[in-house]
């Protein structure tokens, strides 16, 4: 499998008042034109990894790695202009809420297609045409319709889907998805998580998937990484997550609720401070 990102030592870190805050602290990973799942707690670095990839840290964030390639370009030497016209075109980030995302004074086919024509020459019908195609990708029913709509009349589902769709418009080679499921209930999760698949496969792309939902990145994903307190503690397939060795992973999996047992009150994680050194 040939090797679509290569992240080595990354480090993000970000001075304050009272000290340096290390977000990100030397993680390491290769990723293929496959699935790979980012799980943790909230605060264990997940979103901090995907946006120095994506070069969409704060001014004031202090990014390190000894190698950060995407595709063999060094994106630590690369410069903002080169930055920007990766972003978008061969590099994609679906954020979390759709509320945020999408610009609440413009339609959203209009920021489809301005997505599109920042990235390659052309006409103005081209470009509505493909954005209705791409809504119809992402399981619009009626992509005419949804075009000309603004994101505060249509659902959360449907607004996380036209974000998808507008990430996707240019083709990009990887994709990094964070916690696109989790502002949506269980059933439209389902539909979004299919609709991910499909493109993937489709498309062969490479995919980061950032969640706090340790269950349904291990039946989405081909392979995880756990992190805790901005490190990697472990990699494994999602398959064998059962057979996880780190004490931090087997807390999580002895966490999360089964229907086939009676466990009250729930274990509670039992934090260890070498898991953070």
């Amino acid at each position: 499998m040939s090797t679509l990102l290569d992240v080595e030592d990354l480090r993000v870190t970000y001075p304050t008042r009272t000290g340096v805050i290390e977000a990100v602290r030397g993680v390491s990973f290769q990723l293929g034109r496959e699935r790979l799942g980012i799980v943790g707690e909230s605060g264990s670095g997940k979103s901090q990894t995907g946006r120095a990839i994506m070069g969409l840290t704060p001014p004031q964030a202090q990014v390190s790695a000894k190698k950060l390639a995407f595709d063999g370009i060094d994106l630590m030497a690369a410069s903002p202009r080169e930055r920007r016209a990766l972003r978008g075109n061969r590099i994609a980030m679906i954020l979390q809420d759709p509320k945020y995302s999408l610009d609440p004074v413009m339609s959203i086919g209009r920021q489809i297609v301005e997505t599109l024509r920042a990235h390659e020459r052309v006409s103005k019908a081209e470009a509505r045409e493909r954005a209705l195609a791409m809504l119809e990708a992402v399981q619009i029913r009626d992509p005419a319709r949804v075009f000309d709509l603004h994101p505060h009349e249509v659902s959360g589902g449907m607004g996380q889907r036209a974000m998808i769709a507008m990430m996707l418009i240019a083709g990009p080679e990887l994709m990094i998805a964070d916690e696109p499921t989790s502002a949506l209930d269980v059933t439209v999760q389902l539909d979004v998580l299919k609709i991910l698949d499909k493109l993937v496969a489709e498309r062969g792309m490479g995919l980061i998937f950032i969640s706090h939902d340790l269950r349904l990145v291990s039946s989405f994903c081909d392979r995880v990484i756990v992190m805790y307190a901005g490190k990697v503690v472990e990699q494994i397939k999602a398959s064998e997550l059962r057979n996880a060795q780190h004490p931090y992973t087997l807390g999580l999996l002895d966490c999360m609720p089964r229907i086939d047992a009676d466990r009250h009150p729930l274990p509670v994680l039992d934090r260890k401070p070498e898991w953070a050194a």
